[in-house]
C-alpha cells in the first residue's frame, strides 16, 4: 500500500462515527434515488410491451349501426391522420348469467358483458393474446377477456343469455388479453346475430393507429377527425389509448413523487454531510497536513487523500442503497407483469449506473471543495500552528457573542455553551444545515401519514353506527345438502324494521349495478342509494353532494374517463335501457374500481335500480350500539340478515406500503441527521479538549461540562427546526398533490391539512431535539474525561 493509501486508511479508520454518517447519508440518497427512478421506467414498461407486441389501438371507437354502415366506416381509413385500421366489427351488450359448467351458483348475476365479432385473433390491430384456450371456431363459442368480472365460468362452462329470445348460451372456450381493452368478449362475426335483441340493432367499432398519438391534444384532434368521416351523431363513444395507459400506471405512479421529495431529502443530507466530514477533517488535522506535505505530498495529492476518506464510506453506502432500491422496488411491481403478462422485473441496470454515477460525483465535488483548503496550506504555517487566537473578524465576533451570552441570565455553562456557535461559524451553518434537513423530513413525514389516514378515512367512508349486510349463508362444507342461490331481501321489510327499532335515527340502503358508458372502457360501476345519503360520509372534492334523482356524483378518475365535468350530463346503459344523470359533484373515492358513478336509486327507471343488499344506521344519541345491534340483528335474522355495531376497516395494501416507506426513510434521515450534529460536536470537542481541562481544573464539574457541550447546540437547533418546518410542510404541500395528479386523482384542501397547532409546535421543536440527541454521546464523554489527560492535550 502506498503511503498515501496509508493515510486514507488511517483516516477512515480514525473517523469511524463520521464515515458511517457518510455512509448512512449515500445509502439513503442511493436507495430513494434507485426506486424513484426505476418505479418511473418499470411501471410503464409492462404496458409498453404489451402494447407494442399486441399492436395497441391508439383509438377504439364505439359507432351506431343504425346510422352508419360498414363501408361509411371503411371510408374513415382515409381520414387525416389515420394509419391503420382494424374492422368495422360489430358489437352488442349483453347480460350473460353462469350457465352449466361454472363453479358458481345457477343465477347470479353478472356485468354486462361488450361483445365484438371478430373472424380471429390478430386483427393488425389490438391482436388478442391467448391466455388459456382457443379463439372461437364454430358459432356459439366465446373467448372472455382478462378483465372482464368473470365470477368463475371456466373454459368449457358456459354462459346464460336469458334476456334474448330462446335463451341462448354461449360455450367459453378461451380466455383472452387485450391491452387495448376493446371488448369484454369475442365471438364468431356470424354468432353476433343471435345476441341482438329483437327490434335493435348491433354497433359497431372500429380500431385506429395514427401519425401522432403522443398526446392528448393528439388523440383529441385524431377523434375529431374520425368523427367528422361519419354522419352526425354515429360516434357514440370513443378510448384513447392514453386512458388504457393511465389507469395501468396508477398505482406504481402514486409513488413517485414521494420518492423524488425523499431522494432530494437523501442527496442533500448525504453532500452535507460529506462536506462536513472533510472540512473537519481539515480543520482539526492542519499540523498532520503540514506534515503530509514535509514528507514529500504535493497539493493534489493530499487533496485526494482527504477526498478519498468521504469517498470511501460513500462508496459503500451508494453500493448497498443500490441493493436496497432495488429490492424494495420489485414488490412494488410484482403485479405489473402479470397484468399485462409481461417479463418486467423492475430493475433497470441503467437506473442503477446513472443514480450510484450522479451520488458519488456529488459527494466528490463538495468533498473537493472543502478539501482544496488542505491543499492550498503553506507546509510552514501548518507545522507552526498554535492555539493563539488571531484578529480575524471571525474572532471578533465571537468574542461579542461570548460578551452578550455572558450577560445573559443564565447560569454560566449554558451562556458560554452558547456563544461556541459564533466561534466557529462555517460549522454551526453545516450542523443547522443537517438539522433543518432532519426536521424537514421529520414534518414530511407527519404531513404524509395524516394524509394517508385521511385517504383511508376517506376510501371508507362510512359514519354509520350500525352495518346490516347478508348472513353468511352455510356452503357444502357446513351440512350435506347443496349451498343455496342468493338470497333475495325484501327492501321494504328492511325499511320496516330499521324504523320500528328505537334509536334509528337515520338509515339508507346501498346496492350497486355494472353499466356501460360510451367512451369509457369496460364497465362502469354505479352505486345506488335507496334513501337520505347525505350522512353517507364521502368526502367531496368539488361540487356537491346530489338531492334528488336525475343527478350523480363521480371520482376524478371517471371524469377524466368520460371527458365530463360539473354540469355536464352522462348517459349509461343498464339492462338495455338509457339512463341520464348530471354530475353536481366530484368525490373522492380512490378505490380499484375507478369507473364508478354515484346517484339516488330512484334515478333508474322503475323496476331498473339495483336491489340494496346493505344498510347502513345512524343512532339517535345515548342509544347502546352493541344492544340495538343485538335486537336489529334479532329483528332482521327471518331475513338472513345479520347487524354489526363499529364495524372496523382495515389499511389498504398501497397505503401501508407508503407508510412503511415514509416511517424507515425517515429514521434513516433523522438518524443523519443526528450523525451529522454528533461529527460537528466531536470536531468541536476536540479542538477545545485542552480548554475543557481548564476549566475543569478551576472547578467546573462533570454535569456542567456536558451543559455547555450540550447548549453549544440548542441555539443552532432551534433556528433549524425553526427553518426546516415550513420546509417540510412545503415539501408536503407540493408533493402530495403530485402523488394525486400521478394517480389520476384530485386532493381537497382538508387532505393538506392535517397538521393541528400543537403538532407543529412539537415538530418546531423537532430540531432541538434531534440536536439534542446528537450531541448527547460526545457531551458523556467529555464530561467522563479526566483532567490532567485533557491539560496533555496537542
Amino acid at each position: 500500500m502506498s503511503a498515501l493509501g496509508r493515510a486514507v486508511h488511517a483516516g477512515v479508520r480514525r473517523r469511524r462515527t463520521q464515515s458511517v454518517a457518510v455512509g448512512l447519508a449515500a445509502m439513503v440518497a442511493t436507495t430513494c434515488s434507485v426506486l424513484g427512478g426505476s418505479l418511473l421506467v418499470a411501471s410503464e414498461a409492462p404496458f409498453d410491451q404489451a402494447f407494442a407486441g399486441q399492436h395497441g389501438a391508439h383509438l377504439t371507437a364505439q359507432f351506431d349501426g343504425a346510422r352508419v354502415s360498414a363501408d361509411q366506416l371503411a371510408a374513415t381509413g382515409h381520414a387525416a391522420g389515420v394509419t391503420a385500421t382494424a374492422g368495422p366489427f360489430r358489437t352488442v351488450t349483453v347480460d350473460p348469467e353462469p350457465g352449466a359448467g361454472s363453479t358458481v351458483p345457477a343465477g347470479l348475476t353478472m356485468p354486462p358483458m361488450t361483445v365484438a365479432g371478430r373472424a380471429a385473433a390478430a386483427a393488425g390491430i389490438d391482436n388478442v393474446t391467448m391466455m388459456q384456450g382457443s379463439w372461437p371456431t364454430e358459432p356459439g363459442q366465446v373467448v372472455i377477456a382478462a378483465g372482464y368480472g368473470n365470477p368463475g365460468v371456466p373454459i368449457g362452462g358456459t354462459l346464460r343469455l336469458p334476456g334474448l329470445p330462446g335463451a341462448p348460451s354461449l360455450t367459453v372456450v378461451g380466455l383472452g388479453r387485450s391491452v387495448s381493452r376493446t371488448a369484454d368478449a369475442w365471438v364468431l362475426p356470424e354468432t353476433v346475430p343471435a345476441l341482438t335483441a329483437p327490434g335493435s340493432t348491433p354497433g359497431f367499432e372500429m380500431l385506429y393507429r395514427f401519425a401522432d398519438s403522443a398526446t392528448a391534444d393528439a388523440m383529441a384532434a385524431d377523434r375529431s377527425a374520425v368523427a367528422s368521416a361519419v354522419p352526425a351523431g354515429a360516434l357514440t363513444g370513443a378510448q384513447s389509448w392514453l386512458t388504457a395507459k393511465q389507469g395501468s400506471d396508477r398505482n406504481t405512479a402514486l409513488f413517485l413523487p414521494f420518492m423524488v421529495a425523499f431522494g432530494l431529502l437523501g442527496m442533500a443530507m448525504s453532500v452535507l454531510v460529506a462536506g462536513n466530514v472533510v472540512a473537519g477533517a481539515v480543520g482539526t488535522a492542519t499540523r498532520r497536513i503540514g506534515v503530509l506535505k514535509a514528507i514529500g505530498c504535493t497539493p493534489a495529492q493530499v487533496v485526494r487523500a482527504y477526498v478519498a476518506q468521504a469517498m470511501v464510506p460513500a462508496t459503500v453506502g451508494t453500493l448497498l442503497g443500490v441493493v436496497l432500491g432495488n429490492v424494495l422496488t420489485v414488490p412494488v411491481l410484482a403485479t405489473a407483469g402479470n397484468l399485462y403478462g409481461t417479463n418486467a422485473s423492475g430493475v433497470a441496470p441503467w437506473v442503477d449506473v446513472a443514480v450510484a454515477g450522479g451520488t458519488l460525483v456529488a459527494v466528490a465535488l463538495v468533498a473537493w471543495v472543502a478539501a482544496a483548503r488542505a491543499g492550498r496550506l503553506r507546509t510552514v504555517d501548518a507545522l507552526a500552528v498554535g492555539r493563539t487566537a488571531g484578529g480575524t473578524r471571525r474572532d471578533a465576533v465571537a468574542r461579542r457573542a461570548a460578551a452578550l451570552a455572558a450577560r445573559l441570565p443564565l447560569p454560566r455553562p449554558l451562556s458560554l455553551g452558547l456563544a461556541q456557535p459564533f466561534a466557529r461559524p462555517a460549522r454551526a451553518a453545516g450542523m443547522l444545515a443537517a438539522v433543518l434537513f432532519g426536521t424537514a423530513a421529520a414534518v414530511f413525514a407527519v404531513g404524509m401519514g395524516g394524509t394517508m389516514s385521511w385517504v383511508q378515512e376517506a376510501k371508507h367512508h362510512d359514519d354509520s353506527d350500525v352495518f346490516v349486510h347478508p348472513q353468511r349463508i352455510p356452503g357444502p362444507a357446513d351440512r350435506a345438502e347443496p349451498a343455496a342461490g342468493p338470497v333475495r331481501v325484501d327492501p321494504a321489510a328492511v325499511t320496516a324494521a330499521l324504523a320500528a327499532q328505537p334509536g334509528t335515527a337515520a338509515h339508507y340502503g346501498v346496492g350497486a349495478a355494472d353499466v356501460t358508458v360510451p367512451g369509457v372502457a369496460g364497465n362502469t360501476l354505479v352505486t345506488a342509494f335507496d334513501g337520505d345519503s347525505s350522512w353517507a360520509g364521502y368526502r367531496m372534492v368539488s361540487g356537491r353532494w346530489y338531492r334528488g334523482p336525475g343527478e350523480a356524483v363521480a371520482p376524478s378518475t371517471f371524469l377524466t374517463e368520460a371527458a365530463v365535468g360539473l354540469g355536464d350530463q352522462v348517459t349509461f346503459t343498464t339492462h338495455g335501457r338509457p339512463v341520464t344523470v348530471r354530475i353536481v359533484g366530484e368525490v373522492f373515492d380512490p378505490h380499484v374500481q375507478t369507473n364508478e358513478l354515484l346517484t339516488d336509486a330512484a334515478t333508474f327507471p322503475s323496476g331498473t335500480a339495483p336491489e340494496p343488499d346493505t344498510w347502513f344506521v345512524k343512532l339517535k344519541p345515548g342509544t347502546d350500539h352493541a344492544a340495538y345491534a343485538t335486537a336489529l340483528g334479532g329483528a332482521l335474522a327471518p331475513l338472513h340478515l345479520a347487524a354489526e355495531a363499529g364495524a372496523e376497516h382495515g389499511s389498504s395494501d398501497s397505503i401501508t406500503a407508503l407508510n412503511s416507506l415514509t416511517a424507515t426513510l425517515t429514521v434513516l434521515l433523522v438518524v443523519v441527521a443526528g450523525l451529522g450534529v454528533f461529527n460537528t460536536v466531536v470536531l468541536e470537542i476536540r479542538e477545545r479538549t485542552r480548554d475543557m481541562g481548564v476549566t475543569k481544573a478551576v472547578g467546573m464539574t462533570p454535569a456542567q461540562t456536558a451543559g455547555v457541550v450540550l447548549a453549544s447546540v440548542v441555539l443552532v437547533g432551534a433556528v433549524g427546526g425553526a427553518i426546516g418546518l415550513p420546509v417540510g410542510l412545503l415539501l408536503h404541500g407540493l408533493t402530495v398533490p403530485a402523488m394525486a395528479h400521478s394517480a389520476g386523482l384530485n386532493f381537497p384542501p382538508s387532505a393538506l391539512d392535517v397538521f393541528g397547532t400543537p403538532t407543529l409546535i412539537l415538530l418546531g421543536l423537532g430540531g432541538v431535539l434531534i440536536a439534542l440527541l446528537g450531541a448527547l454521546l460526545p457531551a458523556v464523554r467529555a464530561a467522563r474525561a479526566r483532567t490532567v489527560d485533557a491539560l496533555r492535550a496537542e
